[in-house]
């Protein structure tokens, strides 16, 4: 059998996709046109974030502020990357992506930094910055699921076990960026220390069930 050539498509994902196959239940009408557009708009949803953090990162390391102008350069960007004009509402996403990058390029921080413990356990932060005993990340989000601080306060665990930094000797800050949703978050270091410790323990875990082949 000599397969067709499909090779550009290697790592898409089809809207009508046999792994999400919920979609052969749809009956015909209304309610499942509904359900098949949003579908078709939550298929975007993630390459819309990906494609809008790149853009961020790079005003942030070109120190770039946006302007309300620069709307239409985004939107531009968007639709240039694949995505389809109809699926994007840069009414949600503008305003958030403007404080977000104006903020990080006014405290100077550092755009998509690693931070790393062990091969185990490491991330990237969006925005990070420590100078004077402060630590300052900010992370971007686009979605219109309800954002947690957990990841952000992850995030300054692991700072502070790559820099070798007790949360009782520094200040932090963490800040998400959501359309219509700021939250801003100072942890104590009894918020931080439990994470390290859990970072430690359960790197320690995974280490000798790799070394040792551990089973439960």
């Amino acid at each position: 059998m000599n397969w067709n050539d499909h090779s550009k498509l290697v790592g898409k994902h089809a809207i009508l996709s046999p792994s999400g196959y919920s979609w052969i239940n749809y009956d015909p009408g209304d309610e499942s046109r509904t359900k098949l557009l949003n579908r078709y708009y939550s298929e975007y949803a993630q390459v819309i974030g990906t494609i809008v953090h790149d853009y961020a990162r790079k005003r942030i390391t070109y120190k770039m502020p946006l302007k309300k102008s620069d709307k239409s350069a985004l939107l531009f960007y968007l639709i240039d990357n694949g995505v389809p004009k109809n699926v994007i509402d840069m009414d949600y996403i503008f305003e958030n992506l403007l404080y977000y990058v104006n903020d990080a390029i006014g405290y100077s921080m550092s755009p998509e930094v690693v931070l790393y413990y062990s091969e185990n356990c490491f991330g990237t932060a969006d925005t990070i910055q420590f100078k004077k005993n402060q630590l300052r990340i900010h992370d971007l989000k686009n979605g219109r699921i309800q954002a947690h601080m957990e990841q952000l306060e992850i995030y300054a665990a692991l700072f502070c076990l790559e820099y070798d930094k007790k949360p009782s000797d520094i200040n932090i800050e963490l800040r998400i960026y959501q359309p219509f949703n700021l939250m801003i978050m100072n942890p104590e270091a009894s918020d931080i220390v439990p994470i390290m410790d859990q970072i430690v323990s359960q790197d320690k875990f995974l280490s000798k069930v790799k070394n040792e082949g551990l089973v439960l």
